[in-house]
């Protein structure tokens, strides 16, 4: 036993040495433990994160790849509890060896040290910075407050920017199929300060050389205007902006309409809006779910847990997008709905997409089945699109 633990302990003494001397690395954690259930294996590398070292870490999960950078007084404590909670085995590379770290049920440990003829390819360049739809030399990223005049995006508008490239990648596999010879019209509902509605706009008119007609909706005279003399100064023809709340917005004519964070039935309206006109797409981040959770009466197994307020309004938060996605779905979209950041950079992460479809038949049985099981009144997505029945 004591060898099995001198294998290990070399392995992370190894990792220690790394840390503290700053020498680049590589590790792959594989073999779940069996309170593991979820990730399938974590890649490690050591990055350059606004100019200091970090590491980054991606865990694979069956359906999605989720990263978190670790700092390095961080990361020891991080290597123990993986190696002895969620996997038996673990390779590390450097540029001068390979050490695998083999472990079982039993405790039993073998380490593999093994030399390498320096073709083991390191650097810390952060993988994400090489894919930017959006690069940070935007001056319209300046003009709205997220980059200093060097044209690098601000530390504290990190995550934003993170956030909008994202959402620029979501939306461009979204409309893929949009023929690129038509002009695509969008509203952009509750636009904000537009951060993501000048993203969209620039990367499909100026990376696509797409025609795009495009209007911002926005109650804050102050962001309205702002964001109206941004889009002139920039040479942006098609994208514009006007004070309207979203109940006031035509969007008839419109082939994508977006609502980005409206707060609990502005999404629903927004939905509303798009559905009405018949628009080919429809992309909501939902934010502030209140109206379903104030609707519901249950009375049902799952009441007992529901006593506790978090987990109510968290079953009511999922209540609320699942019975959108599928009143999409009744009214002839095919819906996804699906994390949009990682949670560790923003809580308002969900996304809920609908491509124009065929309408599915069976979508408001199953709706009226989940409102009678959770004693929900009704779900005002569904009330506005009554009204105009």
């Amino acid at each position: 036993m004591e060898s099995n633990q001198q294998n290990k302990r070399t392995f992370t003494d190894k990792i220690d040495q790394l840390v503290v001397s700053g020498a680049l690395f590589k590790m792959t954690l594989s073999k779940q433990r069996h309170q593991n259930k979820e990730i399938i294996n974590i890649y490690l590398k050591a990055v350059l994160i606004k100019n200091k070292l970090q590491y980054s870490l991606t865990h694979r999960y069956r359906t999605k790849d989720e990263v978190k950078n670790y700092a390095k007084e961080q990361l020891t404590d991080t290597i123990d509890h993986l190696l002895g909670n969620m996997f038996y085995n673990a390779v590390l590379f450097t540029d001068e060896e390979e050490l695998t770290l083999l472990q079982n049920k039993k405790g039993k440990a073998s380490l593999i040290i093994k030399k390498v003829n320096k073709n083991v390819v390191l650097d810390a360049t952060h993988d994400h910075q090489k894919s930017r739809l959006i690069a940070e030399k935007q001056t319209w990223l300046q003009a709205l407050g997220l980059a200093g005049k060097d044209g690098k995006i601000l530390d504290k508008s990190q995550d934003k920017y993170r956030q909008i490239n994202k959402y620029i990648e979501i939306v461009d596999h979204l409309i893929k199929d949009f023929p690129l010879d038509q002009i695509i019209t969008i509203a952009d509902m509750g636009s904000g300060k537009g951060y993501l509605t000048f993203a969209l706009y620039d990367h499909l008119v100026n990376n696509k050389k797409m025609r795009c007609k495009m209007t911002g909706y926005e109650m804050r005279q102050d962001i309205v205007t702002l964001c109206y003399n941004t889009a002139i100064k920039e040479g942006f023809v098609g994208l514009t902006f006007q004070q309207k709340d979203i109940d006031q917005v035509n969007a008839i004519g419109c082939d994508l309409v977006i609502a980005l964070h409206a707060c609990d039935i502005a999404t629903d309206m927004a939905i509303a809006k798009g559905i009405q006109a018949g628009a080919k797409y429809i992309v909501a981040s939902p934010c502030c779910h209140k109206q379903v959770r104030n609707s519901m009466r249950h009375q049902n197994i799952l009441s007992p847990i529901l006593s506790h307020g978090i987990l109510e309004e968290r079953q009511a938060e999922i209540l609320t997008d699942g019975i959108r996605s599928l009143i999409m779905e009744a009214h002839g979209y095919r819906t996804q709905v699906f994390e949009f950041i990682s949670s560790e950079h923003t809580s308002k992460n969900l996304m809920i997409t609908g491509i124009k479809s065929t309408p599915d038949p069976t979508a408001m049985t199953k709706i009226d089945a989940i409102k009678n099981y959770f004693g929900i009144e009704y779900h005002h997505l569904e009330k506005l699109l009554a009204q105009t029945m």
